[in-house]
């Protein structure tokens, strides 16, 4: 079971390690949620993982598991849920005011068939755009 645990942790760090390294804010987002949740089940399984144990011990019970992680968990669920509302309006604000969701901020830069590259926000960019001179002629 430790090893699944461990696996699935991996896996949700790796792929939310690249989600956050991309250009776009939408991934960005997914990245830093799939990361919470990893350090969720981090936080979850610190409580030492044990099947059909209450968390509460009681006079009959001789074994039981750590309700602490299980609290921590609960609250990181809470903060994490809050915290990604607050970015996707931020997100979705900083879209409609720039009308593109680049995280750079140079639509054009990165894009492979140059389509952005020639747009009014991007056309200082990549070279494939128009040059301005300052100070009359050139």
């Amino acid at each position: 079971m430790e090893l699944l645990i461990a696996s699935a942790i991996g896996a949700l760090t790796a792929a939310g390690i690249y989600l956050v390294l991309r250009l776009r804010t939408f991934p960005v987002i997914l990245g830093t949620s799939l990361l919470s949740y990893a350090v969720n089940v981090f936080l979850f399984a610190t409580g030492r993982l044990v099947v059909d144990q209450p968390p509460i011990l009681r006079d009959d019970v001789t074994s039981y598991t750590d309700p602490l992680p299980q609290a921590l968990v609960l609250t990181a669920i809470v903060i994490s849920f809050g915290m990604t509302a607050v970015v996707v309006i931020i997100a979705l604000g900083a879209y409609l005011s720039g009308n593109d969701d680049h995280v750079d901020d140079q639509p054009g830069l990165f894009s492979e068939d140059g389509d952005d590259a020639d747009s009014e926000m991007g056309s200082d960019y990549a070279g494939g755009g128009k040059t301005t001179t300052t100070e009359g002629s050139a």
